[in-house]
């Protein structure tokens, strides 16, 4: 099959009062991991792939990216590739330029470093570029913790601000800051869920939760039922992978192929995502 287009997968969990799950790529064994869980637990998904990825590939994307498109192509549930907190310019038009190309569908334009107005104006130019070839865009406003500078841990998206940001770019979907925070490696991020409902009702677009590796499962269903409609995990992935790794090269200190030690931590990936998937499909308990 086709990829997937993040657009009707929002769109699709909008209807139901769920929420599509985004893992981050940073391998291919990434990506099939993520692809491979949520075979598991039947449940379509984004394969998204962040700057800094596209940077720690010599600031490449079309290799990782098309191996992202080909695994979304093979899998037996709809997956859709996303390109994630793309603050660079040149790289977000690259994006725009080579998406039918390279099977993307969306692209999160991250002007949350720059001061309002200049968010506004470069998240604008952005989406109107990214609208021309098809492309879902999603932005920040509110400037979501766990990162240097702008990302600054406590604030809080305002719904009337973000209002009068969505009516002035155009995006298709708001990553707001409501207390969780990237990078966290233990689930204890409390949720302003109040917030979450009201930016739902203030809104016209679906909003995103980024930073979930950070917040317990029963929250996630909680801000679900409150409005979120795209959760955002990737350090959750990168705990099982590096742990897997360490296991196994602690154990047997003369291996030398890669395929020994990356097959548990793939697996680790496809475990993580199974079970968060399915716990927030049927209700059951598992991390984040």
């Amino acid at each position: 099959m086709t990829p997937a287009r993040t657009g009707d997968l929002v769109a699709d969990a909008a209807r139901t009062g769920g929420a599509v799950l985004a893992f981050n790529v940073i391998t291919l064994e990434h990506a099939e991991g993520i692809a491979e869980g949520l075979e598991a637990a039947g449940a379509p998904g984004i394969l998204q792939v962040s700057e800094n990825a596209v940077r720690f590939h010599g600031g490449r994307m079309a290799a990782l990216v098309g191996a992202c498109r080909e695994v979304a192509a093979s899998a037996g549930v709809p997956l859709a590739v996303h390109l994630d907190h793309v603050q660079d310019d040149a790289l977000a038009r690259s994006v725009v330029a080579q998406a039918g190309r390279l099977g993307i569908s969306s692209l999160m334009v991250d002007a949350a470093h720059l001061d309002y107005e200049d968010n506004v104006a470069t998240t604008a130019d952005l989406t109107g570029a990214g609208h021309g070839q098809g492309l879902w865009i999603e932005a920040e406003l509110g400037e979501i913790g766990g990162k240097d500078g702008a990302h600054a841990p406590g604030v809080r998206t305002d719904p009337e601000e973000a209002a009068s940001f969505v009516e002035r770019t155009g995006v298709d979907g708001l990553a707001v800051a409501v207390g969780s925070s990237h990078a966290m490696t233990t689930a204890t991020a409390e949720l302003d869920l109040d917030l979450v409902a009201r930016l739902a009702e203030r809104l016209p677009v679906p909003l995103v939760l980024h930073g979930s590796s950070g917040v317990p499962v029963p929250a996630l269903r909680a801000a679900i039922a409150a409005g979120i409609r795209k959760i955002n995990v990737g350090t959750a992935l990168n705990v099982g992978y590096t742990a897997q790794v360490r296991q196994y090269l602690a154990g047997d200190q003369n291996v030398t192929d890669p395929r020994k030690y990356l097959t548990p931590a793939r697996a680790a990936i496809r475990d993580t995502v199974a079970d968060l998937a399915t716990a927030l499909a049927r209700g059951g308990d598992s991390g984040s």
